[in-house]
């Protein structure tokens, strides 16, 4: 059982760490802000919300705008398109940056290991709306570099921003080019905790690099690697709104239709505030099953869970 400590000794130790209070505070207000308080928010998914009458003046639905969800023809399209996305994004998209990171902790030279770093996460930083406009710029039929080059070669130009095959293929690839390399500070982080005495008795034994990174680096990681396996399971309901909605076009819209979309097109476009929330509340919930699943899986394999 913890010691409770008496009151002037909790505030002395308060005093003390006051600047590590002083960093955390900026976190918190953030989270209570923008995390919580916007909760009682979740009340009016179920109620046929008004803002002309407000919360109080809204009947009570109760589970309605859920069952219409799961009736509506499109929740099949959506669910579909949402977790084939996430399946793709999962498979290709998050073992690279776990291998990119196991290459720049191998580059020796400082200032080229730098350079490199500087220039994969670079593409973290560019907006949605500026990546979607390269890749138009790359793939689009008319004067796209990619068409143009197949054209120049004697073939017909490919449709590929308006043929719904293609779509998932691309957005995969924007997700790979943006986040890849941002996503390696965590791994090269967990990298330069492993233990250098380690490194140097496989050297003594004569181990290769590949067998140091195969049985040194990779186990050592291997905690954080789980736990961001856990909580990109926990995104699975999340495809990213603003990359899907400025990718799609009605030729594509069978395969780019997802709950964030649905949710935009309900609630802001068409008014139907509750209908957008409920969907909102929708995906919470399967991104609690999928992280509590996901550790009980983790667990039963013998590994360290989230909790």
């Amino acid at each position: 059982m913890e010691r409770i400590l008496p009151n002037h000794k909790r505030w002395a130790r308060i005093k003390r760490n006051r600047y590590i209070y002083l960093m955390m505070s900026a976190g918190i207000i953030y989270f209570f802000l923008f995390k919580f308080i916007p909760v009682w928010g979740l009340l009016l998914s179920f109620q046929d919300y008004s803002p002309f009458k407000g919360f109080l003046g809204s009947s009570w639905v109760g589970f309605k705008h859920f069952s219409d969800l799961f009736q509506s023809g499109q929740f099949y399209i959506m669910a579909r398109n949402t977790f084939v996305i996430s399946i793709l994004n999962l498979v290709f998209f998050f073992p690279l940056p776990i291998l990119l990171a196991l290459m720049l902790n191998e580059v020796r030279h400082e200032l080229f290991k730098k350079v490199n770093q500087s220039i994969v996460y670079l593409p973290h930083f560019l907006s949605w709306v500026i990546l979607v406009s390269l890749t138009f710029f790359v793939f689009s039929s008319d004067i796209g570099i990619v068409n143009k080059l197949i054209v120049a070669s004697g073939n017909q130009p490919v449709l590929f921003l308006s043929e719904p095959k293609f779509f998932w293929i691309l957005l995969t690839l924007q997700n790979i080019w943006k986040d890849a390399g941002w996503g390696t500070i965590i791994f090269l982080a967990a990298i330069a905790g492993v233990d250098p005495a380690r490194y140097e008795a496989a050297v003594i034994d004569g181990a290769s690099r590949f067998r140091q990174i195969w049985h040194i680096t990779l186990p050592a990681i291997r905690p954080t690697i789980i736990i961001l396996l856990i909580l990109r399971f926990g995104n699975m309901a999340d495809v990213g709104f603003e990359q899907v909605l400025l990718m799609m076009n009605p030729l594509v819209s069978s395969v780019a239709d997802v709950f964030d979309t649905y949710s935009y097109t309900q609630g802001i476009v068409g008014g139907k505030i509750s209908v957008g929330i409920a969907v909102g509340m929708f995906k919470g919930v399967v991104g609690l099953v999928m992280v509590v699943t996901a550790n009980k899986i983790v667990k039963k394999l013998g590994y360290e869970g989230i909790y």
